[in-house]
């Protein structure tokens, strides 16, 4: 049987030289992975000393800091489960902590006077190590392969999100997976900016804590000011940076910089790789980086399903979100779409959710139904085709998948992001996000030509409204992971999309 990944690193302090670095604006500190196990150690003791063993649940509301990754090691030593909040999304109160069973709640958000006795500012964890050190527990407690050890939550495109526990023997499927295909070994560093609330993210301390390589934490805000200085070896990051880091490359080499200079000057001198997923990745940027010299590998995985499919150096076709890791299973129902089956389910029904969302997403024996259209080749390859939900149904009988539309229409350059929208049969209308600063529209009215030219007549935008300003998390139309949220969009430009006069009509 594969070792515990999770057992292992609460048991074992790290005979490695590994470092951990938690890096921002104007800071940066490195210790030894031996040293944060030791840390750790001493917040888990914390933890004891306010009561929290197992079953019980802490909750950390905060952006991306060394204590939030040392809350996590320490709530695994003590069998407690963590539930990690979006910053933004969430507020540090009694009704926070009521609706999620919260037996602590660690934040940086600026407290009243009147909070809680449960709700801690986050850094609180350094006194209470200190106080408890002495008293330090040296028996590891073990962790069952079907136990949680974190409830995470959707990144919520309407409503409450949902919430789902990941089981152990997920976290350590995927890493033994993941590590399969890529052997991070000592010498790397990985660099993730993404926040830690996702659970995806705290997979590469639980990496570097077991194979020794080194791991890089900062924010979104930050890592375009920290990566060259950093040198990591691997970026971890969604399709958006990519695209966002692409345009500053572009503008780079048209003032006349060598292309390999520019991404050392970004990305710093020691890239293997760049990691991509968890939203679609645009054909054009993918071939600019291979054509800049830089191997970047797009995979595909769910809150639900964990990471699924990847390309991988030996195993990289275009177009593909990869084959499917060891452990996991591509079936493509009679609907089209995408079914994912795993030996080591994150879970088999969601904890916190409206009735009826566990039963559309969780089948018996494993599977879980994405709701993505998709088809594998004959080598199996996995290509996502669009969202079940987003396909259009014209009065003619045909079906419009939208994203390959969209996906046209970003292409070209003109614009951000395209949310496709019929609200009527009188043809299709798109929402797009314009770049920041002065909007093009002769760009995007030309842009519009190109992308009609390319389609089927079914196909063809009739108009565009071009958005009031950029798509951004900030403003709730952008997932945590830059996904478009198509219906707040679409709430938001109603009137526009329902108007025949609005917008930029096609020729």
């Amino acid at each position: 049987m594969t070792e515990s990944i999770i057992n292992r690193i609460i048991a074992a302090r790290p005979s490695h030289d590994g470092a951990i670095t938690v890096a921002g604006l104007g800071h940066r500190s490195t210790m030894p992975l031996a040293e944060f196990h030791d840390r750790a150690r001493a917040v888990a003791a914390g933890l004891r000393r306010r009561g929290i063993g197992a079953g019980d649940r802490v909750g950390i509301l905060s952006a991306n800091r060394l204590e939030w990754v040392l809350l996590d090691l320490a709530a695994l030593m003590v069998k407690a489960q963590t539930a990690g909040f979006e910053p933004g999304k969430f507020s540090p109160d009694a009704e926070l902590s009521e609706r999620y069973g919260l037996d602590l709640l660690y934040t940086d958000v600026r407290l009243p006077d009147d909070v809680p006795a449960r709700v801690l500012p986050i850094s609180t964890i350094a006194d209470d190590a200190q106080e408890a050190a002495a008293a330090l527990d040296t028996v590891p407690v073990e962790w069952g392969a079907t136990e949680c050890t974190t409830v995470k939550f959707t990144s919520g495109s309407t409503g409450v999100p949902k919430g789902l526990e990941a089981t152990v023997g997920s976290i350590d499927s995927s890493l033994h997976a993941v590590q399969s295909l890529f052997d991070h070994r000592p010498g790397d560093d990985i660099l993730t900016f993404l926040p830690l609330s996702l659970l995806q993210q705290r997979y590469w301390l639980y990496s570097a804590l077991y194979w020794g390589h080194d791991v890089t934490i900062t924010t979104y805000q930050s890592v375009f000011a920290v990566m060259s200085a950093a040198r990591p070896t691997v970026v971890m990051g969604v399709p958006a940076f990519f695209d966002t880091a692409k345009r500053h490359l572009e503008s780079q080499i048209a003032d006349g910089i060598e292309p390999a200079k520019a991404v050392t000057e970004l990305f710093g001198d020691r890239i293997r790789y760049l990691w991509t997923g968890s939203a679609p990745a645009d054909p054009a940027m993918l071939g600019f980086y291979g054509e800049a010299g830089v191997a970047i590998y797009e995979g595909y995985g769910l809150n639900e399903t964990c990471i699924t499919t990847k390309n991988h150096p030996g195993a990289h076709r275009e177009g593909s979100v990869g084959r499917p890791l060891p452990g996991k299973e591509i079936i493509i129902d009679d609907e089209g779409v995408v079914c994912v089956r795993s030996d080591h389910p994150v879970n088999t029904a969601y904890t916190y959710a409206a009735p009826g969302d566990s039963e559309r997403m969780f089948r018996p024996g494993g599977i879980v139904r994405t709701g993505d259209l998709g088809r594998v080749d004959e080598d199996g390859f996995l290509y996502i085709l669009g969202r079940a939900d987003d396909v259009i149904v014209l009065d003619n009988g045909k079906k419009i998948i939208v994203r390959p539309v969209e996906t046209r229409f970003r292409d070209t350059g003109a614009v951000a992001e395209c949310v496709l929208y019929c609200p009527s049969q009188a043809g299709l209308v798109a929402v797009v996000s314009p770049h920041p600063g002065p909007v093009d529209t002769a760009a995007i009215a030309r842009a519009l030509g190109s992308v009609n030219a390319a389609s089927e007549p079914d196909e063809r935008i009739v108009r565009v409204i071009v958005a009031d300003e950029p798509f951004t998390v900030d403003n709730g139309l952008l997932t945590s992971q830059f996904k478009p949220i198509r219906k707040r969009i679409a709430d938001r430009y109603r009137d526009r999309i329902d108007d025949p006069k609005a917008g930029i009509n096609a020729h």
